[in-house]
């Protein structure tokens, strides 16, 4: 009896044990935290409607295809809010997608946005509205990827900060294409002022040339709250060919740090664009000698530029390694404040070519520094003797203990030194002087230098996506109808087209080009190219053309207007193109009045458009014409022309129309280069509405050289951007009014006539 109460006794402990058990896993159980696989937005909105502390949300692998996630809650500095992926890179939100974030302590991390554009104002935003921010919350190891409205000048951002304490780090941001800027720290509220937010170890990829203003990567503040400060940290991030417009980072706050950042082959500035107590140290600039390559640009008041290092940089004028800008007296808040109790120190430059002092100098930017320091730099150059312009009053600007290498001339003895400098590139690249190490002159290494191996993210591939011609394989072509446009139906990016040496090609289809082809001759005798439809090549968004040895007849065309051998899409493009023309011939455009060799659309953009070694004889029409950005706001069409060795002759229309409206000076462009080209009888149809042989407006740089203009209309060119520079030199005028401007002191003062 005894054994049997014992063993009820123990049954009914076990039992108890059990239901104690049982009832503390429900208990966990109601109070565990939201975890799990999502796999839909309808399984998102649903895990997330009611969000606490230390909730982590886990996105399936795989296409999240137009989804617009939100998230907002608040965690706690020890149970953060996650949201996460199932692999790093297993999950891409494409389409129109879109993550907002707003409360405390959110954690985001992994996504990758690709093969899509936002379907609102911003890819990743710190905010879910207008009144809802985050604070204290983070992004990273996130990737943008060519993620670009298919409208060029629908503006978005890819990552809007709102609110204050969060940091966006270790992200990879490439390809942004369209108008807006990459990354904008917003101070439109004041929740979003005094934010303390940190930018660092980011990687920003190659942003291609806009062509407009808008085309920033990194911006703080805008013009309207800028005298309100910031205190945002950027810190150790690589920026990679970011080259949108001539500023890279725009600052329009006060108390702003830049440092330890890496700038490489960008083409534009650092630019303390408004907002005053601005800090830039510790920061790296490799031009490698590419154009317009620039380093830091100082506005306004108590900025400090110190221990930065600058080689290779290329760009004058708003771009050049530092330029020191004139302002505006009175200055309303969207244009140049007066740079006051300003310093450059201690900063290294190597084979720079252009420091800019009082740049910007005209009748409205008349304030020119004052109480401002450039102390203990080092200026280094193995070619330039000069690398120094002063455009206004220097008087306000104090200079002392700055070292010239040897052969560099200074431009007042005040202040500079000439020294023989022993320099030696040390294991981070850097070329730094021996024989100056204990004299406190120019940069020191401090800190950690961004590389591309310690910031962006290291689980996601990074693809160029740069025009490579003659990259892929050969495919040869027999003469005939269509055989042309059927090889290049099925031809691949970088693939060379051969055509048969004196071949006759006939194509009754216009031929879409949507990846970078090359077309040639596989001997020296040059096929010929008839068509039958408006266009032969319509070079369409991705596509780029290098054609080479050919000859190209208009006689088969039907008679119609506005006939064109090449045009570009009718509809935007947001990713540039290249034209490469060698050693072809043009002929007899002429089965109506207005038959054009290259016709461009709006919103199209061309990195470069080169013809070299080239003849066009009997065109009714224009041979190139870039001007269809005609709402004068700084949109151009063309970064770079080149015609160099070409003949014109009988040209109803011009040569060339190259336009860019409005007085923006954000941007490089166009630039032209012309050299040993003819001219006869170009210009002289009576619907040549602009009368010249060559039309160039608002052209930012101009070379002509050694060009004849026979019986033709004049060379018009009209002024009106900043600082525009044209040279001319060995040019002759045959029965041919020389130059038509719209100011005739730009015949003097503007254009340089070289010896």
């Amino acid at each position: 009896m005894k054994d049997l109460k014992m063993k009820l006794t123990s049954i009914t402990k076990g039992i108890g044990i059990l239901f104690t058990l049982f009832f503390c896993v429900l208990i966990l159980k109601s109070c565990q935290n939201n975890s799990g696989l999502i796999a839909s937005v309808e399984e998102f909105n649903k895990a997330t409607a009611d969000v606490k502390p230390g909730d982590k949300f886990i996105l399936a692998n795989g296409i999240w295809k137009n989804a617009e996630l939100k998230l907002k809650g608040d965690g706690t500095p020890d149970q953060p809010i996650i949201l996460s992926v199932e692999t790093k890179g297993g999950v891409t939100l494409e389409g129109q997608s879109s993550i907002s974030i707003s409360g405390k302590h959110i954690v985001l991390e992994g996504l990758v946005f690709k093969n899509g554009y936002t379907p609102s104002s911003e890819v990743i935003s710190f905010r879910t509205s207008k009144k809802d921010l985050c604070n204290n919350c983070r992004v990273t190891e996130c990737v943008i990827d060519n993620y670009n409205n298919p409208e060029r000048f629908e503006s978005d951002y890819w990552v809007g900060i709102y609110g204050k304490d969060n940091r966006f780090d270790h992200n990879y941001l490439t390809g942004k294409r369209n108008q807006g800027v990459t990354l904008a720290v917003r101070m439109n509220t004041e929740a979003s002022r005094e934010n303390n937010n940190r930018i660092d170890h980011n990687y920003f990829g190659h942003r291609p040339v806009l062509g407009s203003n808008g085309g920033e990567t990194l911006r703080i503040g805008t013009s309207h709250y800028s005298m309100s400060n910031s205190n945002t940290l950027v810190e150790v991030n690589y920026f990679d060919r970011c080259n949108g417009e001539h500023e890279i980072i725009s600052n329009k706050a006060c108390q702003s740090v830049f440092r330890n950042n890496t700038f490489f082959e960008c083409q534009g500035t650092l630019t303390m664009r408004h907002g005053n107590e601005t800090l830039v140290e510790n920061n790296y600039f490799f031009g490698n000698r590419k154009a317009n390559t620039g380093g830091v640009r100082i506005i306004n008041e108590t900025q400090t530029v110190m221990n930065n290092y600058c080689e290779g940089l290329t760009g004058y004028r708003f771009r050049g390694a530092l330029v020191i800008m004139n302002g505006v007296p009175n200055s309303p808040l969207n244009r140049y404040f007066q740079v006051i109790d300003s310093e450059a120190s201690n900063n290294t430059f190597i084979d720079c070519d252009h420091i800019q002092l009082c740049a910007g100098s005209d009748s409205e930017r008349s304030a020119t520094p004052q109480n401002t320091k450039v102390f203990n730099n080092l200026f280094y150059s193995k070619n330039k003797k000069n690398v120094f312009t002063v455009y206004d009053d220097i008087s306000g600007i104090e200079f002392k203990n700055n070292v010239l290498s040897e052969n560099m001339e200074p431009f007042q003895k005040n202040g500079f030194l000439k020294e023989y400098i022993d320099l030696v590139r040390n294991e981070n690249g850097l070329l730094l002087p021996k024989s100056l190490e204990t004299k406190d002159i120019g940069m020191t290494v401090v800190g950690e230098i961004a590389t591309p191996k310690n910031t962006g993210v290291n689980w996601y591939p990074r693809n160029e996506e740069t025009i490579v011609f003659n990259s892929g394989k050969i495919i040869k072509v027999e003469p005939g109808v269509n055989t042309l446009g059927k090889a290049v139906n099925t031809s691949k990016a970088g693939d060379i087209i051969e055509l048969q040496a004196g071949g006759q090609y006939i194509s009754s289809k216009a031929i879409d080009v949507t990846h970078p082809l090359t077309i040639k001759a596989d001997g020296k005798n040059k096929p010929v190219m008839k068509f039958r439809r408006t266009s032969l090549f319509n070079i369409e968004n991705g596509g780029s053309l290098n054609l080479s040895n050919l000859t190209f007849e208009g006689e088969e065309c039907d008679d119609k207007p506005n006939n064109t051998v090449i045009r570009t899409s009718r509809y935007s493009m947001s990713r540039n193109y290249k034209l490469l023309i060698d050693n072809c011939d043009v002929n007899n455009l002429d089965v109506n009045h207005s038959f054009s060799f290259l016709k461009i659309y709006k919103n199209t953009f061309a990195d470069s458009i080169s013809i070299t070694n080239t003849s066009f004889n009997n065109v009714t029409g224009h041979i190139l014409s870039l001007d269809k950005e005609t709402d004068d706001i700084g949109i151009y069409n063309v970064e770079n022309v080149v015609l160099n060795n070409c003949s014109f002759k009988d040209i109803g229309g011009t040569v060339l129309n190259l336009h860019r409206g409005g007085r923006d000076e954000s941007t490089f462009g166009p630039i032209l280069e012309m050299n040993k080209c003819r001219l006869i009888n170009v210009g002289k149809d009576k619907r040549n509405k602009s009368r010249s042989s060559v039309n160039l407006h608002g052209v930012q740089y101009a070379e002509i050289m050694d060009c004849d203009f026979g019986n033709s209309r004049p060379l018009k060119i009209h002024l009106v951007v900043g600082e525009p520079v044209t040279k001319m030199k060995n040019c002759k005028f045959e029965k041919t009014e020389k130059i038509v401007t719209n100011d005739g002191s730009y015949d003097k003062d503007i254009i340089q006539y070289l010896n």
